[in-house]
């Protein structure tokens, strides 16, 4: 047995409405890092500290303390392949937050924050030295 709600009083309409309409609505997915997207100059950073570290390398580029700035460069850890079986399998890349240079070396960044250190980030970071020879500067 329901509640006729043309029955209720002007406000407790008004309640009942707005629970209907809250419990209708998809709540927001949980960011896995709780980390909270942010723009900055029309780009969109995964988190504040990410685009604070752009506003920095910013100032840093028109002061012309560094050079080439480029957010989210990617290298290539290991080029795609097919197998004898014909399966193939798909290239391994890494994705810096950015890259830049300075005194004409090449720098490469990742922000990083309590618990974004995953294994798989650790077993790339391995790959990057290994393969390039660069070392992943690691802004916390």
């Amino acid at each position: 047995m329901g509640i006729d709600i043309s029955q209720l009083g002007d406000k407790a309409k008004a309640q009942v409405l707005q629970k209907l309409v809250q419990q209708q609505k998809p709540k927001p997915k949980e960011r896995k890092y709780h980390n909270q997207p942010v723009q900055v100059d029309g780009i969109r950073f995964d988190s504040q500290k990410e685009a604070q570290r752009y506003r920095e390398l910013m100032l840093l580029s028109k002061s012309q303390a560094i050079g080439d700035l480029k957010l989210q460069p990617e290298f290539t850890l290991q080029e795609a392949y097919t197998t004898p079986d014909g399966e193939r399998v798909r290239a391994i890349r890494y994705r810096a937050d950015f890259s830049y240079k300075r005194a004409g070396d090449l720098v490469v960044e990742d922000v990083k924050s309590t618990g974004t250190e995953t294994d798989k980030y650790k077993i790339k970071k391995k790959l990057l030295l290994d393969r390039f020879g660069i070392k992943i500067v690691e802004v916390m």
